[in-house]
């Protein structure tokens, strides 16, 4: 225990207003009182999504008596993933009610919402935490237990010094962030400023299938548990949707070198495409590989062997051109697929390869200051986990 910090339970040391509301599919309507779920309680931050809003009317809270909650509640969600994040709750310009299994707490002015939510970050928390879930398929904690979880409760003076400081840094990784996407969205519009609208195609480019211009064949049989930390590259359709850009040269995964022989093998310019995903959006989710080593492509993934710039096709596949063409192929409900049959129906427009190795280079430009920007992200963030441990540790 730090010197001058005590540990009471949360219970203790905050209001539990009352738990989110049970509001059945019937209740909801498609304006008025807007209902935050469990989804947009990130973890140390509030997640505003907008696609699919969900509301009640006003006659519905009052027949239901409903909870309507404020901006700087703090709202802790009590299922995965994590169970027991925790965010404050900001005006989003419209009254608000929240979702069952999401805990309303509000606390003293002795104690900071925002230092808690801090705290909520901490490994400490999180074994606290897990030490208090129930459940073996879907984890969750009951708002008992939750009441019961220790937290610090250091003097005010040094609960706000500790919230700037971690704000500070927090904020500094929220700016670079901002600063990749910008940085992304320069390379989409050099793209369009290039070769234009790939939908109404003004600059006259002559445009083929994707399967004149290349050819298309499935991965092998790969997954997961197939990965090992030796052995050959791999890259597996996840990836693809997660952890790589437009393009990439390293690989983050390998497999025995005993599935080598059946694997499908991706050489320097293949385009690998996810051809399973969740929606649409997900489907043919590309990355060129630039490596200068072969790598093994595993299942629900194609390679895309091509005459053109990798870097210019893979960009190409993120237009809204290359959505619409795709969105006539992808089958599915809950999972999407796309084959590559179909894939190679696909019309992409042929601009002189000159022009897109041009954009390309402009591409790498921005890649290199991108990767200056993540550097930047990681050490700062380093900092900051040093900061969490040094307080919470």
């Amino acid at each position: 225990m730090k010197e001058g910090w005590t540990y009471k339970k949360l219970g203790e040391v905050a209001t539990f207003v009352k738990d989110g509301d049970w509001i059945e599919s019937k209740d909801q309507s498609e304006n008025g009182i807007r209902l935050i779920q469990t989804g947009n309680v990130g973890n140390g931050v509030f997640k505003l999504k907008d696609d699919k809003p969900h509301y009640i009317t006003e006659e519905t809270m009052t027949r239901l008596g409903c909870t309507e909650i404020f901006k700087g509640d703090c709202l802790v969600s009590r299922l995965p993933d994590p169970v027991g994040r925790a965010c404050i709750l900001p005006d989003i310009g419209c009254r608000m009610i929240t979702a069952v299994d999401c805990s309303i707490i509000r606390f003293g002015v002795d104690y900071l919402p925002q230092f808690f939510v801090g705290y909520t970050q901490s490994s400490n928390y999180r074994n606290s935490i897990n030490n208090n879930t129930t459940g073996t398929t879907r984890k969750r904690i009951s708002r008992k237990n939750l009441e019961r979880i220790l937290i610090p409760v250091p003097p005010m003076a040094e609960q706000e010094r500790i919230v700037a400081e971690l704000d500070l840094l927090s904020g500094i990784i929220e700016k670079k962030k901002e600063q990749l996407k910008a940085y992304d969205q320069l390379a989409q519009s050099i793209f369009y400023t290039m070769f234009g609208d790939p939908i109404d195609n003004p600059k006259g480019w002559e445009v083929k299938k994707l399967g004149e211009v290349g050819e298309l064949q499935r991965g092998s049989g790969l997954s997961k548990k197939d990965l090992t930390e030796d052995g050959f590259p791999c890259i597996l359709y996840g990836q693809v949707h997660t952890r790589f850009g437009a393009y990439t040269n390293k690989h983050i995964a390998c497999i025995p070198q005993e599935l080598v022989s059946t694997a499908k093998i991706a050489h320097f310019g293949d385009i690998v495409m996810a051809i399973t995903s969740e929606d649409v959006e997900g489907s043919c989710k590309s990355v060129a590989w630039m490596g200068n080593y072969d790598i093994a492509v595993g299942s629900d993934a194609a390679i895309y062997r091509h005459t053109l710039n990798p870097i210019y096709v893979s960009y190409y596949t993120q237009t809204k051109a290359f959505y619409f063409e795709k969105a006539k192929y992808a089958k599915g409900f809950k999972v999407t697929h796309i084959s590559t049959k179909e894939i190679a129906k696909i019309p992409i427009p042929v601009p002189p390869l000159s022009l897109q190795q041009e954009f390309a280079e402009k591409v790498e430009a921005i890649e290199r200051q991108k990767a200056l920007v993540q550097q930047s992200i990681e050490e700062t963030q380093t900092m900051f986990d040093y900061t969490m441990d040094k307080y919470f540790g």
